[in-house]
């Protein structure tokens, strides 16, 4: 693979893991060994439907800090805990040069509730290898991550029906 870049899909709209998942399945269906990692996320929970493709499809998936600060009670310390084992396990991985792209679902929803640090991240981002794709998803993006990206996109709700009353439907939403 060419040299690896830093993507990150931020914003209050739908469809930033969407993008995210897709990407991981146009790497692996060129033959690229691709991780997904997922923070804030418990698919014994919730029953995410793309959990079962993504693993079928023969790309790693591992999950970090499974409560979501918005959905559950969370114990703060806990969840910071949690977190950094998911950055200590990516510098882990590193290492193991095994993939050719990484993907941290979720990641700057863990800096914008507080349970990382904004340099925590922009030293996983120093730290990537050049070879690696790394992907970051999630609400709040700083402006110094975005700044040390290559390619950054922002989706902006415009409309959603939760503001309706509508509540998350199963094979859309989750």
């Amino acid at each position: 693979m060419r040299k690896g870049l830093i993507e990150v899909y931020t914003g209050d709209g739908k469809g930033k893991t969407t993008a995210a998942i897709g990407i991981a399945l146009r790497a692996k269906s060129h033959n690229l060994n691709v991780c997904f990692i997922f923070f804030h996320k418990n698919p014994l929970k919730w029953k995410y439907g793309e959990f079962e493709t993504i693993k079928k499809s023969g790309i790693d998936i591992f999950y970090f800090a499974t409560k979501h600060p918005h959905f559950e009670k969370v114990n703060k310390d806990d969840i910071r805990k949690e977190c950094l084992e998911g950055l200590e396990f990516l510098k882990k991985i590193y290492k193991e040069k095994k993939y050719d792209m990484i993907i941290l679902d979720e990641i700057l929803i863990s800096l914008r509730d507080g349970f990382l640090k904004e340099e925590e991240i922009i030293e996983i981002m120093e730290q990537k290898p050049e070879n690696i794709e790394l992907i970051l998803t999630g609400r709040g993006a700083t402006k110094k991550i975005i700044e040390k990206a290559d390619y950054v996109s922002e989706i902006k709700k415009i409309k959603h029906p939760f503001d309706k009353g509508i509540k998350a439907r199963k094979g859309i939403e989750y």
